[in-house]
């Protein structure tokens, strides 16, 4: 009995199509040009255009203008003012005792835990507060020292070593 039904299964009509042959004489229905059109580049054997190929047309890497440079090199550090810091503390978001870049970080002052933060001097100070950063201008040293803060310069951090 499952051999009977074995032997009659068939795809459901029309489910199937033939096989496109190109290339095959004018009885295939694909003769003569082959599907290619008539002349041009793609007409052609050995056809093989790169894929961001645009027919001629400017490519869009040379459309689109280009502006400024990156150094790969660059030392990027956020930008901690000690203004932003009195705020903060005046908000209560940090308290006013030692402030590290993963206080900040916790503050919502930076983004990243292990990002590098240099203190600049723009903004007032009122509060005394002992600071470590990785770099602080002379003009913001001298405003934390002068309520009775200190500052500690912390060492740079060393990128992870690549094989």
């Amino acid at each position: 009995m499952t051999r009977d039904i074995l032997s009659n299964l068939r795809p459901a009509r029309d489910s199937r199509k033939k096989v496109k042959r190109i290339g095959r004489g004018q009885g295939s229905g694909h003769g003569g040009t082959a599907t290619k059109g008539h002349k041009g580049a793609k007409a052609r054997s050995g056809h093989k255009f790169k894929i961001w190929f645009e027919g001629g047309q400017m490519p869009l890497t040379r459309r689109v203008p280009k502006h400024g440079f990156r150094s790969r090199d660059r030392d990027e550090s956020r930008i901690v003012n000690v203004g932003q810091i009195e705020d903060l503390i005046t908000r209560k978001k940090i308290d006013g005792a030692t402030i590290t870049p993963e206080v900040l970080y916790k503050a919502g002052a930076i983004k990243r835990k292990d990002e590098k933060v240099k203190i600049l001097a723009d903004g007032t100070l009122t509060s005394k507060i002992q600071i470590s950063a990785h770099a602080v201008s002379k003009a913001a040293q001298t405003k934390i020292e002068a309520v009775g803060g200190t500052v500690t310069l912390l060492a740079p951090a060393t990128p992870a070593a690549t094989a």
